[in-house]
């Protein structure tokens, strides 16, 4: 398996790498070894936000996964991230104790509030950080699995597929908005305290988190990477631009869409799981339609089919949202808007596709150049 990823990484994924690393080890140090007095430090809060970039980045590979190199257009996967993001809430809400509000030892406070009587079955187990986290990747997987296995072997495709998910997500909102459902309602899961027994408010939890959450970026990078480079990836390629021709060849092409959907699903649900102990809350806006829209977006912006530039382009992206909510809240989701349609218009392979395209063409350049140099005489 080591020879395997080891053989799909080219330069570009040596950088990443280094890139990833050279983050966590600078967020890490300018946090808890720069004193605050200093104006190189950097705040617990700033630190929380970078992490919550890195899920992201996450769930915009996981979608370029799914549809960079498979040509499935997911409007749904928020609804992986989200179902992975409560699974870890879960497995936090049960830490809180008799540290809540009512001090009741098992049922969290929304639920003494509503006047439950005992913990409900699905609920079990979330006591134990292993049983969570394998919910965290179980549960969205076996979601998308059941959705992709009637999906794809009706042939549902294109637009009628990407409206679908949409109403999977859709769905689950409002399902999940419900009191009775024994998920917080409207006001989610919150108010946690800690994690593996560490605090999660402290500046080394918070930093541990951010570099878990780059570690597991990495991880999910090399393993795409590892498929998409691999005869699998091939196929999958063939799938997206050809599928009525691969599906001739002899390949059962509703499988290798099913594989890679659920995968995708998984990362996706992994993020999730990341993302909530660092900003403290998972509520049912997660499953919001327009999140799973906007994570597209994320992906068109740095590079469909690039793996490297979805990470790029929910960074940048998500970074961009931070500054202009805070100097100009009215006009985000316009700016949002004409961002979108000016990647499609002018930049339809986005950031890292133009990059490729310029470093392709300067490559043509100094070879015609070389060529028509005159040979001298021996």
């Amino acid at each position: 398996m080591t020879n395997f990823i080891a053989g799909a990484l080219g330069i570009r994924s040596y950088v990443f790498i280094a890139v990833i690393a050279a983050i966590i080890f600078v967020v890490g140090f300018l946090n808890l070894a720069v004193p605050e007095t200093s104006s190189f430090y950097m705040s617990s809060y700033v630190v929380s936000l970078f992490g919550k970039y890195l899920c992201y980045a996450m769930l915009a590979l996981a979608i370029d996964l799914v549809w960079g190199f498979c040509g499935v257009l997911s409007l749904g996967h928020g609804a992986f991230f989200a179902l992975g993001g409560y699974a870890m809430g879960m497995y936090l809400m049960r830490q809180i104790g008799t540290r809540g509000v009512y001090g009741h030892p098992e049922l969290p406070d929304f639920m003494v509030f509503l006047n439950w009587k005992e913990l409900p079955w699905y609920w079990y187990g979330f006591d134990m950080f292993w049983f969570a986290a394998l919910m965290a990747v179980l549960v969205p997987g076996l979601l998308a699995f059941a959705f992709g296995w009637f999906a794809f072997r009706s042939r549902v495709t294109g637009v009628y597929l990407s409206i679908i998910t949409q109403a999977m997500t859709f769905a689950l909102l409002l399902a999940f908005f419900r009191n009775d459902m024994g998920f917080g309602g409207n006001n989610g899961l919150t108010d946690f305290k800690d994690i593996l027994g560490f605090d999660v408010q402290s500046d080394t939890t918070r930093v541990g988190l951010f570099a878990a959450s780059g570690i597991a970026l990495v991880a999910a990078y090399l393993l795409a990477q590892a498929i998409v480079t691999s005869k699998l990836g091939k196929i999958l390629i063939g799938v997206r631009d050809a599928e009525a021709r691969t599906r001739f060849l002899g390949y059962r092409v509703e499988h290798y869409k099913l594989f890679v959907w659920t995968l995708s699903a998984m990362i996706a649900g992994v993020a999730g799981a990341l993302y909530v102990p660092q900003v403290g809350i998972i509520n049912p806006s997660e499953f919001a339609p327009a999140n799973s829209i906007e994570a597209v977006i994320w992906v068109a912006v740095g590079g469909r089919g690039t793996l490297v530039g979805a990470a790029l382009g929910a960074v940048l992206v998500n970074g961009a949202k931070t500054v202009f909510t805070g100097v100009l809240p009215e006009v985000w989701l316009f700016a949002l808007g004409a961002l979108f349609i000016a990647v499609t218009l002018f930049l339809p392979k986005g950031i890292l596709g133009l990059a490729n395209q310029i470093m392709n063409k300067r490559r043509e350049r100094q070879a015609t150049g070389a060529s028509a140099q005159p040979q001298e005489a021996d």
